[in-house]
């Protein structure tokens, strides 16, 4: 049988991908498709649901998305989201208009009243902060709905047509802001749609195994391995469907974290694959002798990392299929329908120009991170791989602020991980998205044992974020904060002072390279 699926339909909004991960976290396989995608593949994929994102623009502005009016005719329900809220009302004969200081005009948090007769409101309380954005206000609703939400300035935030399957919500259910939002999708799911709730990653697992199983056959598979979350998951996933006919190409550019290469292969030894290790440590410090320009730094490691996958590939000889750890928002951002494209230049820049195969495989690219993650453990990847922070490409080069050296990365090594140690052992994990520590170009005076010392600074960086366009510093416990320091001072040579960045982004980015 078929799985369930709802589209996401985009009109520009900027919390698109988070309606899509909501559905998903509901147990329900959505996608997102453009606003102009054509009524006949919206029928083919026969969705039990239809949802529309918010947008910047107006509905009745001649230039705004609009959606096919024949989306109303498919017997579909259909739930509009703010500026989608709006699409409804102006396609079936309501009326909308720029909103005046007495029409609501509403921003950010909101106290809103529901009434929970309304499928959408089941179950929920009477009164809730909903999180609001928007400039423009529904004079006239539809013929045929019902208004089940208000605001002191707003008397039209929810309207509903039960009969059609045709809800509107002037605010955000999707972010977490509004209280009860994700069980107000849910509610859509399944009160409205009829879910079943038939998307798990276990699910997934055997489907997607089944799938390259099938289409590879008999062929060679390549796979460069960047230890990263994402190449790993694809690697344990081809591994589960194809054993020995996989190679994973592991470029150890000796940039990586503490005992960080030794984990992936380990990790990789339960599968009958052909693992190789490229031992490159001399190979790219040599190559960045001298650079100190952080852009330098990052083209340098991607070609070299390229040129060590070319003359492993090169010794394999031909191969049928490279494997790429390609994931969904990759796919959503670059708007590209042809995933190839997008990733000939992702992560490891230029990749297929370089390497003779017939086909690409990308067995995550209709997943979300999360639900990347979610897989690995279905694979049975270890956790400290599956939960594993996001890392550069050019891993701690980008961490060494001038010229790269050995001594250098080991200091920096040794520093990142007794942070990392004492973030575990606080059960801090969990409260930090991002978290690395930085070998400042600095030094400054101290006094160590007798005598005065003029040596080099760590830098610490923490930051908690939903999805990494902005980032907030996370507020460390002082005492975690102190023995981090104490530590690294005591055990690491060449530091004597160790400072913490407590910047957000924006005006910062999360890295300081």
């Amino acid at each position: 049988m078929a799985r369930q699926t709802v589209i996401v339909l985009d009109f520009g909004g900027q919390y698109n991908q988070l309606i899509a991960r909501r559905v998903r976290e509901c147990g329900v396989y959505c996608e997102v498709k453009p606003c102009t995608v054509s009524l006949e593949e919206l029928r083919a994929m026969e969705p039990i649901g239809i949802i529309f994102t918010g947008g910047p623009g107006s509905v009745y502005d001649p230039k705004a998305p609009q959606a096919d009016p024949g989306l109303f005719q498919m017997g579909v329900p259909i739930l509009g989201i703010c500026y989608g809220c709006q699409l409804i009302a102006h396609n079936l004969g309501g009326r909308v208009t720029a909103a005046q200081a007495d029409t609501a005009r509403e921003y950010g948090k909101t106290e809103t009243v529901f009434n929970t007769s309304c499928k959408l409101f089941k179950g929920l309380p009477e009164k809730g902060v909903t999180w609001m954005s928007h400039g423009d206000y529904m004079e006239r609703v539809p013929e045929g709905f019902s208004l089940m939400a208000h605001s002191e300035a707003c008397p039209n935030v929810a309207i509903c047509d039960e009969t059609r399957g045709f809800y509107g919500v002037q605010f955000h259910p999707e972010v977490n802001h509004t209280e009860n939002g994700t069980a107000m999708i849910r509610n859509f799911l399944y009160e409205v749609c009829g879910a079943k709730g038939d998307w798990t990653m276990g699910d997934y697992k055997q489907t997607a195994i089944r799938l390259v199983r099938e289409k590879v056959g008999q062929g060679k598979v390549l796979l460069a391995l960047s230890g990263g979350v994402d190449s790993s998951v694809a690697a344990a996933l081809v591994a589960e469907a194809v054993g020995s006919q996989l190679t994973c190409v592991f470029v150890d550019h000796g940039l990586m974290r503490l005992h960080e290469g030794d984990e992936v292969e380990q990790a990789f030894s339960k599968w009958d694959i052909n693992f190789v290790r490229v031992n490159a440590e001399e190979t790219f410090l040599g190559k960045l002798a001298g650079v100190t320009e952080p852009e330098q730094k990052r083209k340098i490691i991607g070609e070299e990392f390229i040129r060590a996958f070319e003359a492993q590939a090169k010794k394999i000889g031909r191969v049928d299929y490279l494997v790429q750890g390609t994931i969904y928002p990759d796919v959503i951002e670059s708007g590209l329908g042809d995933a190839a494209v997008i990733k000939s230049h992702h992560n490891v820049g230029g990749l297929p120009d370089y390497v003779d195969f017939k086909e690409i495989i990308e067995p995550l690219r209709m997943l979300f991170k999360d639900e990347v993650r979610q897989l690995g453990r279905e694979l049975g990847l270890p956790e400290y791989l599956v939960s594993r922070q996001p890392f550069p490409g050019p891993g701690l080069a980008i961490r060494i602020i001038g010229e790269v050296t050995k001594e250098k990365a080991d200091i920096l090594r040794q520093a990142d991980f007794i942070f990392r140690d004492e973030v575990a052992k606080a059960g801090l994990e969990g409260t930090m998205s991002q978290y690395f520590a930085v070998l400042t170009n600095l030094r400054s005076v101290g006094v160590m044992g007798d005598g005065r010392s003029y040596d080099q600074a760590i830098a610490l960086r923490s930051v908690t974020t939903s999805d990494f366009m902005t980032a907030d510093w996370t507020r460390i416990p002082y005492e975690v904060l102190d023995r981090v320091s104490v530590r690294i001072v005591n055990e690491v040579p060449h530091i004597n002072r160790v400072l913490y960045d407590i910047t957000s982004k924006p005006p910062a980015t999360v890295e300081w390279e």
